[in-house]
């Protein structure tokens, strides 16, 4: 990569590709100053910012790998963009600003018309970024995520929760464009990725930013393979996770462990039993709460240690579930408290966070001794050395930006985005220092840049119980493919969603189809949900128990072909959900298609997404002859088909020729 002048500018250009252009009349570089306005309530942000001053920096003198950027032609600089070339195909711009008073900016990159471009994290409602902007900050999703529908309407009168479309757990100030090209900035402060314009793409970040970077690769597959690298690869996944089912189950001891044994004696294939009320619950408005003192508690589950072992010997493991705070009116808090573990508010107090009818400390994990001491005391011995095999690693998303300091001194605003790759890191460490890394396995929602270095399991989050086009099935395989083009090898969701409000229940045709799906994923995971008495649980419908154990069943039928994939992740970085056109990148028809995804490089999956469907129509991409994996049925690709949908046979095909026909072929009679 190199600079270029042109007349009155220059290009940032690598073997012919554009990748920033600038000149006096269409500045590149935009700084400013701005006054924001960030509201915190039980995880949601109500953002506003003024910008009181937007300054075009039009005049640029270039100097070896360096631009200096002024207001006017000679004045003094600015800005300093310095570039470096780590590698072939990739260069790093670190800025320099010269007034410690900016903290507004705006960069512009070059466009065309028809260009796509995905990514910044997991997006969940759409996979094609263009025409849409994307603030980037970490937050809870929003419930319905849809302002057109009844559902975040009421969200948002009651709690402020309604959500938008670009809400996430997991933003990223990252893009791959079909130039054939990724930026990433390197920045943790409230970002806005913007992509309406057909000309240009720009990219705000409320600071300067420390770089912006640009890789350059031939294939999408080699961009992954390159982001991948950069952002960390995941570790293999524990041989356990192939085995079977992990059951989402809570209410008690005598609930979670005889639903347990009666799934299994249906024969269900189970990996895993996750109780994520293992240390307790409270009684809240939004339904049954998880007490937030992790540590075993006795009340609920008094023979928890003898059954843990129990399981074990059936070779079923033992989940639980922890988050980064602690309830104040916990056994676990006043001593974090005494060691001055905890963050502080602006009297040097403890900082409380309202969690929604009750208050939690933060861990403050810019302190080595924060972080020592939840995975010695949390993690590792309440958890690990109790038998515990895994565990959602929840939240990560919450810390507020108002009154709140942390030890290092960087303002909370700041760190705000950089807290659930801080939050995945401990619980890697805490893994590996027990020497269980690829043994046991935690799964997350938040994240943001870095965070895949540590998570091994990246989990969707709290999608609502329905079909709903923002909230509901189809979104997770959105929230897959974005993330995955990043470079996180695995994704999955809860079974049959997680949010249940205002009336909205989960039946029993939503479970199944969404079980169809998690067959064809890396892992399967149920969850009871919010409210589980209200809602269809697995186990209420001999039907649905069949249905399960069936799917379960091929599931584990295809590990010899995840296997193969996990292996490839981990020399490569490639998911094992790819987007269509990551391996028919010739066919432009499977650039936007967000609701179909391949599993692996043979196998094309396009899960029912709608209610009372019984056929679906799939694009099979071109230039290869697809095999129907229900009926062996030869279909020539590069075109759309209308295929039999019943309940247990997903729409979904393989190559023909695949080395892993066999197995494929064998699908069709698991029983």
């Amino acid at each position: 990569m190199q600079f270029t002048e042109i007349a009155q500018g220059f290009t940032l250009c690598h073997e012919g590709k554009v990748l920033l252009r600038h000149t006096t009349a269409e500045p590149m570089v935009f700084v400013g100053r701005g006054q924001e306005k960030m509201e915190i309530y039980h995880g949601n942000f109500d953002i506003e910012d003024y910008v009181e001053e937007r300054i075009p920096l039009k005049y640029a003198v270039i100097h070896d790998d360096e631009v200096a950027f002024s207001i006017q032609e000679g004045g003094s600089t600015l800005l300093l963009l310095r570039l470096s070339c780590p590698s072939a195909g990739a260069g790093v711009l670190r800025l320099f600003c010269q007034d410690d008073s900016l903290n507004r900016f705006w960069l512009r990159l070059p466009a065309e018309a028809e260009e796509k471009v995905w990514g910044c994290g997991e997006q969940m409602s759409y996979f094609n970024l263009r025409g849409r902007h994307f603030p980037l900050w970490t937050s809870e999703p929003g419930v319905g995520r849809d302002k057109t529908t009844e559902i975040t309407f009421q969200s948002d009168i009651e709690n402020k929760a309604g959500g938008d479309y670009y809400n996430t757990n997991y933003p990223q100030p990252t893009f791959v464009s079909s130039r054939y090209y990724a930026c990433h900035m390197d920045t943790t402060a409230y970002a806005d990725f913007d992509f309406r314009n057909p000309a240009f793409h720009e990219l705000q970040a409320w600071t300067i930013p420390k770089a912006i970077e640009f890789y350059v690769g031939s294939s999408y597959l080699e961009l992954i393979e390159i982001l991948s690298l950069r952002f960390g690869r995941q570790p293999r996944l524990p041989e356990w996770i192939y085995q079977g089912v992990i059951l989402g189950l809570k209410g008690g001891e005598e609930n979670t462990f005889s639903r347990a044994e009666h799934a299994i004696a249906c024969g269900i294939p189970v990996a895993a039993v996750w109780s994520e009320d293992w240390a307790g619950v409270r009684m809240t408005s939004f339904g049954t709460r998880n007490f937030w003192d992790w540590k075993w508690g006795k009340k609920r589950y008094p023979h928890l240690d003898k059954k843990i072992k129990e399981l074990r010997a059936k070779n079923v493991r033992f989940m639980a579930y922890v988050s980064p705070y602690l309830c104040s009116d916990g056994e676990l808090f006043p001593i974090a408290e005494k060691k001055g573990l905890v963050a502080l508010d602006g009297k040097g107090k403890t900082a409380l966070v309202d969690f929604g009818e009750f208050y939690c400390g933060i861990l403050d994990f810019t302190k080595q001794e924060a972080c020592e001491w939840f995975k010695q005391e949390i993690l590792q011995k309440n958890m690990i050395d109790f038998g515990v095999s895994g565990w959602m690693a929840d939240f990560g998303e919450y810390l507020p930006i108002d009154n709140v300091f942390l030890s290092n001194g960087v303002e909370a605003k700041f760190m705000h985005n950089a807290w659930p790759e801080l939050w995945a890191r401990v619980n890697a460490e805490a893994v590996a220092e027990r020497g269980k890394t690829g043994e046991i396995l935690f799964f997350m929602r938040a994240g943001f840049t870095g965070s895949q270095a540590s998570c091994p399991m990246l989990w969707a989050g709290d999608q609502s119980v329905d079909f709903s086009r923002h909230d509901g099935l189809n979104t997770v395989i959105c929230g897959a493919l974005s993330s995955g083009i990043l470079g996180n090898a695995y994704h999955h969701s809860d079974i049959g969603g997680y949010t249940s409000l205002f009336g909205n229940r989960r039946t029993k045709e939503l479970f199944e189809r969404w079980t169809d799906m998690a067959a064809f994923t890396p892992m399967m995971r149920t969850h009871e949900g919010n409210r589980p008495s209200e809602n269809f649980q697995f186990d209420q419908d001999a039907g649905t128990l069949a249905h399960l154990a069936h799917m379960t069943r091929i599931h584990n039928h295809l590990s010899p072909y995840m296997h193969a994939l996990a292996e490839e992740a981990a020399v490569k970085g490639y998911p094992l959900q790819p987007p269509l056109f990551v391996h028919f990148e010739q066919d432009k028809n499977t650039y936007d298609i967000q609701d179909a995804y391949l599993f692996g490089p043979d196998l094309l999956v396009a899960p029912v997404h709608k209610q009372g469907v019984q056929d679906w129509k799939v694009y099979l991409p071109a230039g290869v002859t697809w095999v129907q994996l229900w009926n062996e049925q030869e279909i020539c690709g590069g075109q759309s088909v209308t295929a039999p949908a019943p309940i247990g046979q997903t729409p979904a095909f393989y190559r023909k020729g695949s080395p892993w026909t066999d197995l494929f072929k064998e699908i069709k009679n698991v029983e």
